[in-house]
């Protein structure tokens, strides 16, 4: 087997200038090395591939035969070599890459696009593709990795999990305008009793909180409807089957409907978290987009 070649990449880079200026003084000169050190350097390439490179007179630097063929083959080297270090480098400065992130439905809906647009804007370099999927199928690819990071409904207890909240979120009631409780400024939760629900299933985050808040003020009603989307429970409501608790993210109510939305009281909170896995660190891209997820206003009510 042959032995490894020790040639460095400044020995390289010196002989590139020596050759294409056709002068040690000179290329000494554009790369900051005295004449000796250039001399040097082309030398000891010459010594480590036992080859000659470069003729030299006392008027002229002529390549050899070799040394022609050399500086073809490393110019194109250095060339990709430089590329793949400024893509290193834009990587380093948050300017490109690709994120993934996963959001629950609402999140995706009402919190998402504002991201993404942001990120457009201020990191053009960055892709970053969205997955809209249940809370549960959002855990799993954080999990797994499958994703850079999450975005969900709190609060949120995971060991492996790190989490940070972004802003809360409380519930409301929807109704027909025509209903008893549509004419209220606010609805206690203890005046659902009684009522038909028509509600989320258990795949959105924010049913069993308020399950659980109905259970503690002792509301007792009938659910008639379970669904996957918000805008499948507002098409029941203003059908008259029933009156809905959502949270406020879950808005804004369809276009010239005959609903309303009405704050439950006492106010009932979820949270918004970032999730990431503890043992892998972001990119930073997805870092960068972690920030822009981060920023958003402290509480759902606020949104524009």
């Amino acid at each position: 087997m042959s032995a490894t070649l020790n040639v460095t990449l400044r020995q390289l880079r010196v002989f590139i200038e020596v050759a294409r200026l056709r002068s040690f003084s000179r290329a000494g000169g554009e790369i900051g090395l005295t004449q000796s050190a250039v001399s040097r350097c082309v030398r000891e390439l010459e010594t480590e591939i036992g080859l000659k490179l470069i003729d030299r007179t006392t008027r002229e630097v002529q390549l050899t035969d070799v040394g022609a063929n050399l500086v073809g083959s490393v110019s194109r080297l250095l060339t990709d070599l430089d590329e793949a270090l400024r893509e290193i480098r834009d990587l380093g400065e948050q300017r490109r890459g690709r994120v993934i992130v996963a959001a629950s439905p609402t999140v995706a809906c009402r919190l998402m696009p504002r991201v993404v647009a942001a990120c457009l804007d201020r990191f053009p370099l960055i892709t970053l593709s969205l997955r809209d999927d249940v809370q549960s199928d959002v855990l799993r690819q954080v999990k797994s990795g499958e994703v850079d990071f999450g975005v969900v409904i709190g609060p949120l207890a995971s060991d492996d999990l790190h989490g940070e909240t972004v802003m809360t979120d409380s519930f409301c009631v929807v109704a027909r305008r025509d209903h008893p409780l549509g004419r209220a400024r606010e609805v206690a939760w203890e005046a659902l009793a009684g009522e038909r629900l028509v509600m989320l299933d258990y795949a959105s985050g924010s049913r069993p909180i308020i399950d659980a808040v109905m259970r503690e003020h002792g509301v007792s009603a009938e659910v008639v409807q379970e669904l996957g989307h918000s805008a499948t429970v507002f098409g029941l409501v203003e059908a008259g089957v029933g009156i809905s608790v959502l949270p406020w993210l879950a808005l804004p109510l369809p276009a010239q409907s005959s609903l309303v939305a009405l704050p439950l009281v006492p106010r009932a909170e979820r949270t918004v978290d970032l999730v990431r896995r503890r043992d892998r660190s972001l990119s930073p891209a997805a870092e960068s987009v972690w920030s822009l997820v981060a920023a958003l206003p402290g509480r759902a009510e606020e949104l524009e």
